[in-house]
């Protein structure tokens, strides 16, 4: 490999900015594992021919790439004004109902009806992110009566944000289905779930999706909190969607939510992006704040296994630009001596079983010896997944004979996935793993390599052998 071998993985978000071969391509030199397409943008057509984009570029540069698509969940949004837009005033009141007509100073179209019937006197309600705040002072079926407790500027279809309620309406809007049932005809490797409020969120996207795709929930919502352990234990990963987060939720509350979000991931041995405003000023800059900087920092710190760019890379003057520092950011924190002591003492358990008795060991060896690569083969990702866990001081390189494997481990901390022929016995499996890894530039001569696998062959789960050689 030409440059350092980077464990942190970058998803890059497609949009007008970066929706070409060439762009796609640059992205992939400058460091991106997975792209992201956000359906609440966008055509089908537009994200199909982008689909098509990536896996050209996959060929090329012989490399797999995730594709994670974005559902956009259920949305609450006001009305239209007569004037496009108004501004309210403290103190004043303001009535969100049924009625269709533009709105004005007093009143608003709001077109969730379900909603009204779980409103309580004092809940808050809050527009524009959160820059707008309203207290419910009567409600009605038709209509809800409010205090202006923070005024501002409303205008045009703006969204809204009610943090203390459990939304009476499913995760997937006739939209997010729509949108699905054609993504999923797409060669795409996940399918991320908008405002998760329960287990039954994930429980119903999975009854759909079934193995077309991993599910990534994103944590948004106070609710999810409260059911965190559940949903991630039935996600196949996580996304700290920090924007609608800090709507939600008081900013002051977000980086301690962050690491609590991070530590169930790492505890569950599920793969965790962090999300949203990483470098966001680099939209219009060619370089990113100092406090951005180390927000990105911050999440490698925490055993993050992703962080993941959004209008940086989609809509940005500098999406190459931004992926290239987001990779610097991330290999700076690598080269760290307190990283690994971080990830160490941080580090939870996992429930005792062979396969995790030996990646503990893997880790231990790779420690103590110490070990240039760990070579796990794996048929479904589960033993790459546990390697990961154990976030080892050395690369991981996960072979499979199964794409769809290789395109899922692109999101996971600390791995390299390759596809290789079927593997028929040992002496053919050592073989393999030494070949694979000096093509790679993972090894020098006299370094040693850990490789751990399951016999009988072929068997997911059946990971129980180690084997450590040197490189001659």
């Amino acid at each position: 490999m030409t440059t350092p071998f980077r464990k942190v993985k970058i998803l890059a978000t497609l949009g007008p900015a970066s929706s070409t071969p060439q762009k796609i391509q640059d992205l992939v030199k400058a460091g991106a594992n997975v792209f992201r397409l956000n359906f609440s943008h966008g055509t089908h057509e537009g994200h199909a021919q982008n689909v098509d984009f990536i896996r050209i570029i996959e060929k090329r540069e012989k490399q797999p790439l995730g594709i994670l698509v974005d559902l956009q969940g259920p949305k609450l949004r006001v009305g239209q004004f007569e004037t496009t837009q108004i501004t309210l005033e403290p103190g004043q009141e303001f009535t969100l109902d049924l009625n269709q007509a533009p709105g004005d100073t007093t009143r608003v179209y709001f077109p969730h009806e379900s909603l009204y019937k779980c409103l309580e006197i004092g809940t808050s309600i809050l527009l524009v992110d959160g820059k707008i705040r309203l207290t419910v002072k009567k409600v009605s079926r038709d209509s809800i009566l409010t205090n202006v407790e923070v005024g501002g500027v409303l205008s045009n279809n703006q969204g809204v944000n009610v943090p203390e309620v459990l939304l009476p309406i499913s995760a997937l809007t006739d939209k997010d289905r729509k949108d699905l049932k054609f993504a999923l005809t797409l060669d795409i490797d996940f399918v991320a779930l908008s405002f998760v409020q329960q287990p039954k969120d994930v429980l119903e996207l999975r009854a759909i999706v079934k193995n077309k795709a991993k599910i990534i929930s994103k944590i948004e919502k106070p609710q999810a909190i409260q059911h965190l352990e559940e949903i991630v234990d039935l996600s196949d990963g996580v996304m700290v969607a920090r924007g609608d987060l800090g709507v939600e939720f008081p900013p002051e509350k977000v980086p301690a939510l962050q690491k609590k979000i991070v530590h169930t991931c790492r505890a569950y041995g599920k793969p965790v992006i962090i999300a949203t405003q990483m470098l966001e000023s680099m939209i219009q800059a060619p370089t990113p704040t100092r406090a951005e900087a180390s927000d990105v920092a911050t999440a490698v710190y925490d055993g993050a296994d992703a962080v993941m760019l959004s209008a940086e890379s989609a809509s940005g003057k500098y999406p190459v630009e931004a992926v290239e520092m987001m990779s610097k950011i991330i290999l700076s924190v690598e080269q760290d001596a307190l990283y690994g002591k971080i990830l160490d003492t941080t580090m939870p358990q996992m429930p005792v079983s062979t396969s995790e008795g030996i990646t503990s060991a893997a880790r231990g060896l790779a420690q103590s010896l110490p070990a240039a690569l760990i070579v796990t083969f794996t048929d479904t990702g589960g033993t790459a997944l546990r390697t990961a866990h154990k976030r080892p001081p050395c690369p991981i390189l996960a072979m499979t004979v199964d794409i769809k494997t290789t395109r899922f481990l692109t999101i996971v901390w600390g791995i390299l996935p390759i596809l290789i022929p079927p593997t028929k016995n040992f002496e053919e499996m050592i073989k393999n793993s030494l070949k694979y890894s000096k093509e790679l530039g993972l090894v020098k001569k006299r370094e040693k390599i850990i490789t751990t696998f399951g016999i009988p062959f072929g068997e997911p789960g059946s990971t129980n052998s180690i084997h450590v050689e040197e490189v001659s």
